[in-house]
């Protein structure tokens, strides 16, 4: 893999040019500077930035001037390779907050798809409905130990509005959801992104986190798509690194609250 060109891509596809997520909602081109708006209950924010030193504090307070506006939080996606190189700072002194950094990793598509099953008596379904909505919901609390009710509401909306655009998947061991993980697909792109994988405690270190990655792989790859992208976390870098994902780049989330 080309570390550079596939990051150049990346930022040209997924955040210069990035689509909206809903129909009630809109990206726009601000100077050097691209966002989001969400519609009702979307994502607001900005994510991508080309500033320099001299221009990059009028840019930030005109962002932060705007959502507050709108009465709305929003972040703004920092990369690690984003300019000016200070720009994590001036967030900061903003009134920005810092999330935790994660790793942009990418993946080829291609060498995901391997024979991976999940361990005995684990089965992968999709998640087309609202039981099975409700059967990821509940994975996602007993993997990360925290309220699902925003994940619901994500993927249900996805259904309704893009059932192309998402791929939702649980892991049943019998009738019990043990983990679940989605994909969100752009079309046009030749990226798809992998989130929110999570297994809960008890069912760890079995082979269920790479079970859904193949799985989501071989979608991808039947779909068009080229490369498998996650944010990853300290703890699922390294599994993803020994399944020959590359580390591109860093992404820390700025939150602004009005």
């Amino acid at each position: 893999m080309d570390h550079a060109a596939v990051l150049a891509l990346y930022d040209r596809d997924m955040r210069e040019g990035a689509r909206p997520e809903s129909s009630d909602a809109r990206v726009e081109r601000i100077g050097g500077v691209v966002r989001h708006v969400g519609g009702e209950g979307g994502w607001n924010g900005v994510l991508w930035s080309g500033l320099d030193a001299a221009g990059a504090d009028a840019a930030i307070a005109e962002q932060v001037g705007y959502f507050t506006g709108l009465g709305r939080e929003f972040e703004w996606k920092h990369h690690g390779h984003d300019r000016p190189a200070d720009l994590g700072r001036r967030l900061t002194e903003a009134g920005f907050e810092a999330e935790p950094e994660e790793t942009l990793m990418i993946g080829e598509t291609s060498e995901q798809l391997v024979d991976a099953a999940p361990p005995e008596g684990v089965r992968i379904l999709p998640v087309t409905d609202r039981a099975g909505v409700d059967l990821m919901v509940r994975a996602n609390e007993k993997a990360f130990g925290h309220d699902g009710s925003w994940l619901g509401d994500l993927v249900r909306a996805r259904l309704a509005a893009d059932p192309d655009t998402i791929v939702a998947l649980v892991a049943l061991a019998g009738d019990e959801p043990v983990s679940s993980a989605r994909m969100e697909l752009v079309p046009g792109t030749s990226f798809a992104g992998l989130w929110g994988g999570g297994t809960v405690p008890a069912w760890r270190g079995r082979g269920i986190y790479r079970a859904l990655i193949a799985h989501r792989a071989r979608i991808a790859a039947e779909r068009g798509y080229r490369y498998l992208q996650v944010d990853a976390s300290d703890q699922s870098r390294p599994i993803l690194e020994r399944l020959g994902f590359a580390a591109l780049t860093t992404t820390t989330p700025f939150l602004y609250a009005p």
